[in-house]
């Protein structure tokens, strides 16, 4: 009866500790928290996002509607950011280049990860002569161009567009994404839980899709929150050049454009958007870093 009774003591202890992956969680929490950077990036990244989403109703004005009776106005209380030469309000056109950028941004890095991932996993799983001479060799042959020349290629062959821009970075990124994921696999592959999945008669495809692509997640979280931000520039630099988001479609990249020539007459027309494009990729980057060092499994 004494035997039994600890035993069920035991159990009754064991139910009430934490499960595992609940203190991992809470321990990852903890550090990205003490990380304030981090934290800045992230409080900021809140605000924006809710910026752009609620954009229709929070814009104070209509950011195509055009007042000649009040072009370049300095930012004051009616026009907090002032106005541009066609006397559309500034601030409401940086409102919806949120939306813009942020759209930008996240469906290029989908459209890196849709391809790149599967690539990745199938050719670092089997290796052969498909990985090394075919996979690897195109992916060597698209990071030999530099990023921002191969986007404008792609973009000038396309057409000019946001969907063009985002397929065009999207395409970009996919080589990274493929190089990254592919390290992965190889330094998971010869792991226990894998010999022990096929040992066990799992399908290839279950053993990849299974189990060896949950434990790519943290680097790919990672790396998939720095190509935001390296997104958001791109689709900036090739809408300031024409070939991303086209009028009268507000976008960050296309006002500096058009605030380049009133530098000297109304610099808040360029001031504004490039601010906003300066703090948001910084804040995406401290987040990424504070996301690195959580995930790190040298921390935990």
């Amino acid at each position: 009866m004494e035997a039994n009774k600890v035993a069920t003591q035991q159990v009754q202890s064991m139910s009430k500790q934490p499960k595992p992956k609940l203190n991992m969680l809470k321990a990852m929490l903890e550090r990205f928290v003490q990380n304030k950077l981090a934290v800045l990036g992230a409080i900021f990244l809140l605000l924006l996002i809710t910026m752009a989403i609620f954009a229709p109703l929070l814009a104070p004005y209509d950011p195509t509607e055009q007042d000649y009776a009040r072009f370049l106005m300095s930012p004051n209380a009616e026009h907090w950011f002032g106005t541009d030469e066609l006397g559309r309000d500034v601030f409401s056109r940086v409102m919806y280049g949120a939306r813009v950028s942020l759209q930008a941004g996240l469906i290029s890095v989908a459209i890196a990860l849709s391809v790149g991932i599967p690539v990745g996993l199938i050719s670092g799983y089997y290796r052969g002569i498909i990985d090394e001479y075919i996979v690897m060799r195109f992916t060597d042959a698209l990071l030999s161009f530099p990023p921002l020349v191969l986007a404008l290629s792609l973009a000038a062959i396309l057409g000019a567009g946001l969907q063009n821009a985002m397929l065009a970075i999207g395409i970009v990124f996919v080589p990274n994404i493929i190089r990254l994921i592919r390290a992965e696999v190889l330094s998971q592959r010869e792991r226990e839980y894998v010999e022990a999945a096929k040992a066990s008669g799992l399908s290839d495809l279950r053993v990849i899709f299974v189990h060896i692509l949950p434990n790519c997640i943290p680097p790919i979280l990672v790396q998939a929150t720095l190509m935001t931000a390296a997104a958001i520039i791109a689709e900036a630099s090739l809408s300031y050049l024409g070939l991303g988001t086209q009028p009268p479609t507000p976008s960050w990249g296309a006002m500096l454009s058009m605030g380049q020539g009133y530098l000297n007459d109304a610099p808040w027309i360029a001031l504004f958007p490039g601010l906003f494009i300066f703090l948001t990729v910084l804040s995406i980057n401290l987040f990424g870093d504070g996301l690195r060092d959580a995930l790190d499994p040298k921390l935990k």
